[in-house]
């Protein structure tokens, strides 16, 4: 039963993002949690597991959420309802609509879509900064400020300008995700200060 709940509830998602995985975040958010399968705190760590693993975000993320729900059938079938809609969407305009972008209707929807996307991103992005920076979970809830993980931003934010200066490039994100690992493995081994 909780497979076919797992694969439901990510077929839906699936079926309703625009965006890509990012988009995704906010649908998977609010569904994990109204169903209760995670807490805050664990979608924020498979979120990161999820980030720096190979593959599409969304779909890692759905993999490892019905994994800890139902073992590996719950995984599989939450992965699949993830990928389904968009791999029959795709499959449809590579077969029959070609030359769907040339429409002005198409471009017009897109065009609609994109900024929906945004706003979504960026408020899923608000949501767990706030989340993980200052503990804030809701609008009346009160604030626990974790030093540790503003230290770690700063740092990171520091490293990227600093990166972008002396070598004139952009810092590898695979480069990034390692720093805040080890970072994070030496500040919270350190007593809370």
């Amino acid at each position: 039963m909780i497979c076919l709940r797992l694969f439901l509830v990510f077929l839906e998602i699936g079926a309703v993002s625009f965006g890509g995985g990012y988009g995704m975040i906010s649908l998977i958010r609010e569904q994990v949690i109204s169903n209760g399968w995670l807490t805050e705190s664990e979608l924020l760590d498979v979120i990161a597991v999820a980030e720096s693993t190979p593959g599409p975000i969304a779909v890692n993320a759905a993999t490892f959420i019905g994994s800890k729900q139902a073992g590996i059938p719950g995984a599989l079938c939450a992965t699949l309802g993830v990928i389904l809609p968009s791999f029959i969407i795709i499959l449809l305009i590579a077969a029959l609509v070609r030359g769907l972008l040339k429409y002005k209707g198409v471009q017009a929807f897109l065009g609609g879509v994109r900024p929906c996307v945004v706003a979504l991103i960026l408020a899923t992005a608000a949501t767990m900064a706030l989340s993980v920076l200052f503990g804030i979970k809701e609008a009346s809830g009160g604030a626990k400020t974790d030093v540790k993980a503003i230290l770690i931003l700063a740092l990171l934010g520091v490293i990227t300008i600093a990166a972008d200066r002396l070598f004139k490039k952009k810092t590898s994100p695979i480069i990034m995700i390692m720093i805040s690992a080890v970072l994070g493995m030496v500040l919270y081994s350190l007593p809370d200060f």
